[in-house]
C-alpha cells in the first residue's frame, strides 16, 4: 500500500490526507518528526519536510506544492481544481496564501511557537512571536468572511482545493484554541462547513501526547 509520511502540525500534510480522503486513494499515514532529521527519511526528502508519499510502485514525491499537484493529476475524480482557467488560477492563489501566506503569519507563530517547540523540545515560546499571531490571525478570518460573504465557496461558484487548503491550515492553529471564532462569524459558518466533511473528520480526531486541544475543535457545530 503507498504510504503518507506527514505530522499532525502540518498544514500542507493534513491537506495532503484530505486530498486523499476526497479522492478515495487509500494510504498508510505515518507520523515523521521532521525535527528528528532520520536518515531514512531524508532519503526520501532531503529537505526533511513533511509531507511525502510513497507510491505502491515505489515512487517518491515529495514537497507539499509538489504533492497537491501530483495527486490532482493522477487522481483526477473527483477533481478539486476547476477546467475554467481563471477559476483555476484563483484556486492556486488562494491555496497558496493559505500553505505560504497565513502559514508564515499566523501557523509559525502560534503553533510553531506554543506547540511544535514543546513537542521537538526546542526551546521555550518566543512571546513577541505569539502576539504578533494573535494580531495577524484576525487579518485573514476577516478575509475569509469576505470572500465567503461575496461566493459560495472562497475561491468561486464550487467547493475546490482552496477551501481544503484554507481549512487544513486553520485546523492546526484550531488546535492551540487561538482563533477568536466568536468575532468572525462569516468565517465560521464556511469552517463548518468544511469540518463536517468526512473527509474532514480524520484532522479533529488527532491528538499530540500531553497537548490536549480544546473543547470544541472536534465538534461538528460548535
Amino acid at each position: 500500500m503507498r504510504t503518507l509520511f506527514h505530522h499532525t502540525l502540518s498544514p500542507a500534510a493534513r491537506l495532503a490526507r484530505v486530498m486523499m480522503a476526497e479522492k478515495g486513494i487509500p494510504f498508510e499515514p505515518v507520523v515523521e518528526r521532521p525535527w528528528d532529521w532520520r536518515d531514512d527519511f531524508l532519503a526520501l526528502n532531503p529537505a526533511g519536510e513533511v509531507p511525502v508519499l510513497v507510491e505502491e510502485d515505489g515512487a517518491v514525491i515529495a514537497d507539499g506544492f509538489a504533492l497537491i499537484e501530483y495527486l490532482e493529476e493522477a487522481y483526477p475524480d473527483p477533481a478539486l481544481l476547476p477546467l475554467d482557467i481563471d477559476f483555476r488560477a484563483e484556486v492556486r492563489r488562494l491555496t497558496s496564501w493559505f500553505l505560504g501566506k497565513f502559514g508564515r503569519e499566523v501557523v509559525d507563530t502560534l503553533v510553531g511557537e506554543k506547540l511544535v517547540k514543546r513537542v521537538s523540545g526546542q526551546g521555550q515560546p518566543y512571546a513577541p512571536a505569539i502576539r504578533a499571531g494573535l494580531n495577524n490571525i484576525n487579518h485573514h478570518l476577516e478575509y475569509i468572511g469576505f470572500l465567503s460573504d461575496r461566493r459560495p465557496w472562497l475561491a468561486g461558484p464550487a467547493f475546490t482545493l482552496a477551501d481544503l487548503a484554507a481549512a487544513s491550515a486553520l485546523s492546526c492553529v484550531d488546535y492551540t484554541g487561538d482563533i477568536p471564532w466568536d468575532r468572525h462569524p462569516e468565517a465560521k459558518d464556511w469552517y463548518v462547513r468544511i469540518k463536517s466533511r468526512p473527509s474532514f473528520r480524520q484532522l479533529l480526531t488527532d491528538t499530540l501526547p500531553g497537548c490536549p486541544p480544546p473543547r470544541h475543535y472536534a465538534d461538528l457545530d460548535f
